[in-house]
């Protein structure tokens, strides 16, 4: 919510000048996008691996970006790439998203987009990788 305020507070600090009279309302739905959707029985995805490219290189941001291309599959929520900051493991990035259901999961898994992706991209740069799936737990 910080980070929400913040915005909110930018977004306000450019605007004002122009339009005094701005409902408290529009600014709202203004930042509305840049909270993420987030719910309980969501299913999290997520791939923690290590790629063939040197790190910074040209190839690992291209890699990067193809792989965050995917988040425009339209059951695929809350896309992020984070950086590993710990010697605990081998891995140096994780995506992580979320589905709604099994279906957005499978529908994800089955999609052109990501297929190619797999084949054509990961399977040929990707060094090691661990995968987890998991819903919140009910106890």
């Amino acid at each position: 919510m910080k980070h929400l305020s913040w915005l909110a507070y930018r977004i306000w600090g450019s605007y004002k000048k122009l339009a005094p009279g701005i409902p408290v309302l529009a600014l709202l739905l203004l930042t509305q996008g840049c909270v993420s959707e987030t719910k309980d029985d969501m299913i999290t995805h997520t791939v923690y691996f290590k790629l063939i490219h040197g790190k910074g290189s040209d190839e690992e941001k291209l890699f990067i970006q193809k792989a965050l291309d995917l988040g425009k599959i339209s059951t695929v929520h809350n896309l992020r790439c984070v950086r590993e900051v710990s010697p605990k493991n081998n891995f140096d990035f994780g995506l992580i998203m979320q589905f709604e259901d099994q279906d957005g999961y499978d529908t994800y898994n089955n999609h052109p987009d990501h297929v190619d992706f797999v084949e054509n991209v990961w399977q040929k740069e990707v060094a090691e990788f661990q995968e987890i799936d998991y819903v919140e737990s009910e106890f």
